[in-house]
């Protein structure tokens, strides 16, 4: 039986600025980080306290591009808390706004992905 999603895979043009991205200004932390054959690189990290995690993997390493790949969906208690958080570590992103179904921001990382953090 199915229990979780394990990974989802987003396509990068550069892993060291993504990581960068993700762990020291998103605050997400390293699962896995390993070559998993001549020039490519298994890069693993997830949110704290997260079952999910992000391969960010080096496009050019399996024929895609940059920006290819999983639209991603965070989850945070305080959504204006996580918005200024974010802007003092230079991270892109947009004013929060309020929909029917919900309270979010969006972010940008380097290669252009753009990623939801929603209130929960």
């Amino acid at each position: 039986m199915i229990t979780h999603v394990s990974h989802a895979v987003m396509y990068v043009g550069d892993q060291v600025s993504s990581r960068r991205f993700y762990v020291d200004q998103l605050g997400f932390q390293v699962v896995r980080d390993e070559e998993i054959f001549p020039g490519a690189r298994w890069l693993e990290v997830r949110p704290p306290g997260g079952q999910t995690t992000i391969v960010l993997s080096a496009a050019a390493a399996f024929d895609k591009r940059p920006g290819e790949g999983a639209y991603l969906h965070f989850a945070t208690a305080d959504i204006h808390e996580t918005r200024e958080r974010l802007r003092a570590a230079g991270v892109e992103v947009t004013e929060v706004t309020t929909a029917p179904w919900g309270t979010y921001i969006n972010a940008t990382d380097p290669d252009g992905h753009h990623v939801m953090i929603a209130q929960d």
